[in-house]
């Protein structure tokens, strides 16, 4: 048995270790190899790699075949993204139980995005469940059952994530709907990038009740024009006027330096980060001093 399946994200998470994880997008095409040389330069920096599905509604490999690539030949965890745009319940389940059949055991359920916001805008959405819903199928599998309640000839053991956003608006409404994903069967959420320790405080503050683990979404910023672009445009993310005025003075470098303080004042008191390169993977090697230089574009 490999070493990530003796020691995964699950059991790493269970014990209390801090955790590092990292988005990577699967390539539009056939061949896995770019992403699997971006992904080596992550192996023994990170606990997991974040596989996207189709994201944007935008054609990709898929997540699940690229998860299991990516834990064979790399030796690296993932996290296979899972939405419900293009699957009905009865594709979901097929899908699942193949993950399940690889090895690919940790999931982040997700409704998706349209197709009319992507490259195949004229593409049906199936959106037979939401998150949640999926949430629930993941559960039923994991109990030995299918939707309809048939039993399994064996079950599955997938470690259930889901999406969560520490900066909504209404915390009060995002609670509930984290009470609602526990209740569907999920034992970890990602969140949407945190830009401040303040914020972190309250909604570690807001799910001290809950059993879940939470892995804070981090997202260096590049520029001031990036950072007021995320502020005023991105649902989910707030940014202090403070750290904009000190990006959009000190560029990169003085948008590298503040996260890698960030992420010092919170660890401590989180259970892991998930990193956004947005593009760059550069940036996760200077957020966590790895020595080789990575490739710009994932």
């Amino acid at each position: 048995m490999s070493t990530y399946q003796i020691h995964g994200l699950k059991e790493k998470l269970t014990l209390g270790k801090f955790v590092v994880t990292v988005e990577l997008e699967p390539p539009k095409g056939a061949d896995p190899m770019p992403v699997l040389q971006k992904a080596s330069f992550l192996k023994g920096y990170v606990d997991g790699v974040n596989i996207a599905d189709s994201p944007m509604a935008t054609l990709r490999m898929s997540p699940i075949a690229l998860s299991h690539i990516i834990q064979q030949d790399m030796g690296i965890e993932a996290i296979f993204h899972l939405t419900c745009r293009d699957r009905n319940v009865i594709g979901l389940q097929s899908e699942l139980l193949g993950a399940a059949a690889l090895g690919v055991r940790n999931i982040l359920t997700l409704t998706g995005d349209h197709p009319s916001k992507g490259d195949h805008p004229n593409a049906r959405g199936v959106f037979d469940v939401d998150s949640i819903g999926l949430a629930k199928i993941a559960k039923q599998l994991n109990d030995g059952f299918d939707l309809t309640g048939h039993p399994l000839n064996s079950p599955t053991q997938f470690f259930i994530g889901a999406a969560a956003n520490p900066g909504a608006d209404d915390l009060n409404i995002e609670l509930e709907k984290l009470k609602r994903k526990v209740e569907a069967g999920v034992h970890f959420v990602q969140t949407q990038p945190v830009f401040d320790i303040s914020q972190v405080e309250r909604y570690l503050e807001l799910t001290k009740d809950l059993p879940l683990h939470i892995i804070f979404g981090i997202l260096p910023l590049k520029s001031g024009k990036m950072a007021r672009y995320l502020d005023q445009k991105v649902p989910g993310i707030k940014i202090a006027k403070e750290m904009i005025a000190i990006v959009e003075q000190g560029g990169r470098a003085a948008g590298v330096e503040v996260t890698k303080q960030l992420i010092e004042k919170i660890k401590g008191m989180v259970q892991g980060i998930h990193i956004y390169p947005i593009g760059d993977l550069t940036m996760v090697s200077d957020l966590l001093d790895i020595p080789q230089k990575m490739p710009k574009v994932i």
